[in-house]
């Protein structure tokens, strides 16, 4: 009786340790990329490129702490760039005929902001208390933690950590285009530490379970010189 006894108190013992909660989840998320430290950095450039059916465009993105951004892609010599000033969001694509930027509204704006690495969603989300568990998944053969995040509008977003090390590994929604809705999967990996930022060199977009395109940082810079100009297009 008294060995029963102690392996039942053993095995809730057990329960309790790897029965996570959103709060522990998200703390050990933000040890594991620095969150506070992310705070003090000034800028962040990233050089890279995005590959999708048989292209390859190479990328350059500036970000200024705490909510300007720009990305611009290139391809056959035309730049289409994207930038938010801290108060509007302008688009130039040569590649549609126009080389005058035009003004982002609703989801191409969020779009675009969406890609600053001094916003993070996922604590954002959690402050609001619209992040739940909903259980845990195998991500490339490790356990992961899945959260759903319900926002004001649009479809759910889940978003997968890995329960070893902390980090985003997975993100999965719905989109709609055209009418048709497609399942998106994005899977992060080949995550850097560089001067404390902390970011996966590697992110591959999977639509519907076929591959739509791979995004890869080649060079991460961490506050260097960076002016308000870069952020003008308008």
């Amino acid at each position: 009786m008294k060995k029963l006894t102690l392996l039942i108190a053993g095995f809730l013992a057990l329960i309790s340790i790897n029965a996570q909660s959103v709060d522990d989840i998200i703390k050990q998320y933000s040890a594991a990329t620095n969150s506070d430290k992310l705070a003090s950095v000034k800028t962040i450039k990233i050089t890279g490129k995005m590959s999708a059916m048989g292209m390859e465009m190479p990328m350059v993105m500036y970000m200024k702490n705490p909510n300007k951004i720009k990305v611009t892609y290139s391809f056959n010599g035309m730049d289409m760039v994207s930038v938010f000033d801290g108060e509007k969001g302008y688009t130039m694509n040569p590649m549609m005929g126009s080389a005058e930027p035009v003004e982002l509204t609703g989801e191409q704006l969020k779009q675009v902001q969406n890609n600053n690495a001094f916003k993070n969603e996922l604590i954002t989300y959690h402050k609001e208390k619209k992040v739940t568990l909903e259980g845990t998944e195998d991500v490339n053969g490790s356990p992961a933690n899945k959260l759903k995040i319900t926002p004001e509008t649009g479809n759910a977003i889940y978003m997968f950590i890995d329960k070893k090390t902390g980090l985003i590994v997975k993100t999965s929604t719905v989109a709609e285009q055209m009418g048709n809705s497609m399942n998106i999967d994005s899977y992060m990996t080949d995550y850097v530490d560089t001067k404390g930022v902390i970011m996966p060199k590697k992110t591959t977009a999977m639509a519907n379970g076929m591959e739509a395109g791979v995004i890869t940082f080649d060079l991460i810079e961490v506050d260097i010189p960076m002016e308000d100009s870069i952020f003008k297009i308008k």
